[in-house]
């Protein structure tokens, strides 16, 4: 085993009431890929900020191997001092570094160099934050949400990157898939301790789960343990003579443990308030356009959505999923074509930019609306503080300003307002941006048992695949062009359907292209004959035209079954069955028009 370049061990770290860090641990060796786990609000940035030494703990030991680098991303940088953004990323540079990572970086991050970076949106500064971290190639990379205000094809790009790298890595991110395909190591912080477990997160959650059980059965038999003794203590006919005196202490430090046990952080407790039943169409949306200027957002494109539909919307940044969203929404009109929107409907949104929270309004004042400590819950009224603790907020934190949550809070308290509503349509423009697995586990199942619809727009794509049954995304991904496409199924779905039509693309091409060498070989290089075709060749020239018309009916079927809209919510392993059954059957097609398409030419050549 290698020495570690980073040992942080018994941290302990206080910033009044409830330690956050109670003898929290990390250690990183050459080429570790670990994750780093915990509810919001468990202290993972600070343990990497302490890591990173920008924070000192109260007691514990901090090791940092002397000729190891560090690089961590934090998640406001500051460009103060930085007349450009080139100028920031290349100060992140050590000596002897190549500049054209930096130039790289920027590039495939989408970064602008010569941008002022006082200009920057959020997530345009922390595509340049993590431009500056990833171009020296440290020993430790210490990434705290890198994927945050990433497109898909930048998270996948960002995959590729790291897997390559040198430098050991510490990640805390909610994108499970992003976890799953980066890391070989989990870090669980749970209240204020540290445990490790030495697989990638794809494993993390029966982990988790047992490890729970486990407490939960010590517990058990320490309380159990507790009765006895008391029962001894009053009692046992020892006890009556004099009291066993170490007995006695050991009783009173099993009370102490027991009483002190804090128990894992509890869960969101919430569903959704549904509103009346919409109509069976919810939108329709036939040949809407938009433009700005000379570009063009949204060229011709119809859609329909029915009662209990999830649609799903991805792109690259920029790419116009919020255009298009407020188009099938009605609050932007379209340049040509119409939406019509369905009966009895009632929108419920969370928007991309938390837009709709002042920070200067309190908790209670921003879910009640104002109107006192009580609102109306599913028909309930509910007391404000009750609540807020569904969502993991203290009573206290009643009167404090929204200024104060965290990024992961204020995702949770919008989510505990817009479930309050009543709702037969969700719009949720990345609804997933800071929230904890936990958090996210509650959404995915309010999102996936709602019986009205829902569109959504997200870079997740494990929570795509686990919510939505269709997906509207550009038919152009590397360069967006106006144009949209809708799959059926999740992102993952989405994705092998693409494939599927690019091999088939591939096959006609070198079809036509075989084709055309056939026509143009000369008659000299061809297969020498007896001048005529062989029993096993007319065979087959006579029986193949038969197979294909087959085989081109079945494909049709099968292609008719997956368009049907409710195929893939009703049965998802089906649809999945019957996409690899299409694929194979595209194959068989392909090949065996193939092996036509050259007996054909032959029997012409030998004809002439």
């Amino acid at each position: 085993m290698a020495p570690p370049i980073l040992k942080l061990d018994d941290i302990h770290l206080s910033f009044g009431g409830t330690p956050l860090l109670q003898g929290a641990g990390l250690q990183v060796e050459p080429g570790d890929r670990i994750c780093l786990v915990g509810r919001n609000g468990s202290g993972k940035s600070t343990l990497l900020k302490i890591a990173a030494d920008m924070v000192e703990p109260q007691s514990g030991e901090v090791f940092r191997h002397p000729s190891s680098t560090v690089r961590y991303l934090e998640q406001a940088p500051d460009f103060s001092g930085f007349a450009t953004v080139e100028d920031y990323v290349v100060a992140g540079l050590a000596p002897g570094d190549e500049h054209y990572r930096a130039t790289y970086l920027m590039e495939h991050l989408g970064v602008e160099p010569g941008a002022d970076p006082r200009t920057l949106s959020g997530g345009e500064a922390r595509r340049a934050a993590l431009a500056r971290v990833l171009a020296p190639e440290p020993d430790i990379l210490l990434l705290d949400e890198p994927t945050n205000h990433l497109d898909l094809t930048t998270i996948e790009w960002l995959e590729g990157e790291l897997a390559g790298t040198r430098s050991a890595l510490v990640l805390i991110s909610h994108d499970r898939r992003f976890l799953e395909n980066t890391t070989t190591a989990t870090v669980w912080l749970d209240r204020g301790v540290s445990r490790r477990m030495n697989r990638g997160f794809a494993h993390f959650e029966e982990w988790r789960d047992k490890v729970l059980e486990e407490e939960e059965a010590e517990q058990h038999k320490l309380a159990r343990a507790i009765v006895r003794e008391e029962h001894w203590l009053r009692y046992g006919v020892t006890a009556r003579r004099k009291r066993n005196m170490r007995r006695l202490g050991e009783l009173h430090d099993m009370r102490a443990r027991h009483r002190e046990h804090r128990g894992p952080q509890g869960t969101v407790n919430a569903t959704v308030t549904e509103g009346r039943e919409s109509g069976k169409l919810v939108i329709e949306a036939e040949d809407i356009t938009k433009s700005y200027g000379d570009r063009e957002i949204v060229k011709p494109f119809s859609l329909k959505v029915s009662r209990g539909e999830r649609i799903g919307l991805v792109g690259p940044n920029g790419a116009g999923k919020t255009t298009l969203l407020k188009l099938l929404t009605g609050e932007l009109a379209p340049d040509s074509g119409f939406v019509r929107l369905g009966v009895n409907l009632e929108m419920a949104t969370i928007d991309q930019k938390r837009e709709e929270l002042n920070p200067d309004d309190t908790l209670s004042h921003y879910l009640t609306d104002g109107r006192g400590d009580t609102l109306l819950v599913d028909g309930e009224q509910r007391h404000v503080t009750g609540y807020m603790k569904d969502f993991l907020f203290q009573p206290e934190q009643a009167r404090t300003p929204i200024r104060s949550l965290s990024g992961g809070e204020r995702a949770r308290l919008m989510l505990a307002k817009i479930l309050a509503r009543p709702a037969n349509l969700l719009i949720l423009d990345e609804p997933t941006n800071d929230l904890d697995i936990e958090t996210l586990d509650l959404l995915q199942e309010i999102v996936s048992g709602f019986s009205g619809s829902v569109i959504l727009v997200s870079h997740d794509r494990d929570f795509l695949d686990r919510t939505v049954t269709a997906t509207i995304a550009p038919a152009n991904p590397l360069a967006p062009d106006g144009e949209w496409l809708e799959y059926a199924g999740g992102y993952s779905d989405m994705q092998a359907q693409r494939k599927g039509a690019e091999a088939e693309a591939r096959k006609a091409e070198k079809k036509e292209k075989q084709a055309a060498q056939a026509k143009a070989q000369p008659k000299q290089d061809l297969p020498k004959n007896k001048g005529k075709l062989s029993y096993k060749q007319k065979f087959a020239l006579e029986n193949l035209p038969k197979e294909i018309e087959k085989l081109e009916s079945d494909i049709g079927k099968l292609e008719e079954k997956m368009a049907e809209p409710d195929f893939f919510t009703r049965d998802p392993a089906g649809f999945n069955k019957a996409a690899g059954l299409l694929e194979k059957m595209r194959e068989d097609l392909s090949s065996k028009e193939e092996a036509w398409l050259e007996l054909e030419v032959l029997r012409e050549e030998l004809e002439r």
